[in-house]
């Protein structure tokens, strides 16, 4: 069993303004560099459908350029249901909640969701990430940190989420990290991640450091101090 399976967006679940190979293999080392194994698949529906024995699925994919057949949504979503009622974790990434827009139980498994005609993003630069102040596993002790990413701002989120970081735009406050759980599984969605800066960011990494343990259900090692190294 691997530990965790990078799913990475290409084919239909590709676009023009995002390098998912090149942000898959960043997001692949930053797991790998705490000692779990790690793979990498393309594949998207397949993956999704039939992801193999694996504790964390990562989806890092697009929004599907083409519609998606109904019996390949129906095999991703009983995919997706069977992996998180075995116990299996997931974590969403950056533009992953604009997918998969023809399955119902998507925004309802991730936390939220990318509202078309209302969320939207300033353009891509410098900014400040807020921490909320929380003794939640994933961001205790955790300082505001600097990141060149996207802010994705005016999504639709569930009321079972407990958010963790947040940005400012338009004197308003928007959920940019978050978590979910429930007594079977896991979940964490970071709508960061546009492009490989945002994993210079030493903040960055070391959330996602945090996150990954937390997801892995690895009580020794998520409270530690990070050396914030990216």
């Amino acid at each position: 069993m691997t530990d965790a399976l990078v799913i990475s967006g290409s084919g239909p679940y590709a676009d023009r303004w995002h390098s998912f190979p090149d942000t898959s293999a960043r997001i692949a080392r930053i797991i790998s560099d705490l000692g779990y194994t790690v793979t990498i698949r393309d594949d998207v529906e397949s993956a999704l459908a039939y992801p193999g024995p694996c504790r964390l699925l990562v989806v890092n994919i697009g929004n599907p350029s083409t519609v998606t057949p109904a019996e390949a949504i129906e095999a991703v979503r009983s995919g997706l249901e069977n992996h998180l009622a075995d116990g299996g974790s997931l974590l969403g990434i950056h533009v992953s909640a604009t997918s998969l827009s023809t399955m119902p139980e998507w925004p309802s498994i991730l936390g939220g969701h990318w509202v078309r005609g209302h969320s939207m993003h300033p353009p891509q630069g410098e900014t400040t990430i807020s921490v909320i102040s929380s003794d939640h596993p994933i961001i205790a002790g955790l300082a505001d940190f600097e990141i060149n990413d996207e802010r994705y701002s005016y999504r639709q989120t569930n009321p079972d989420i407990c958010i963790l970081c947040e940005h400012n735009f338009e004197g308003i406050r928007h959920p940019v990290v978050w978590s979910r759980e429930t007594k079977t599984f896991r979940v964490a969605y970071d709508a960061l991640g546009h492009d490989t800066r945002s994993y210079d960011s030493a903040g960055h990494v070391a959330l996602l450091r945090r996150a990954v343990r937390w997801l892995l259900y690895d009580p020794v090692n998520e409270t530690q101090t990070e050396s914030r190294a990216p």
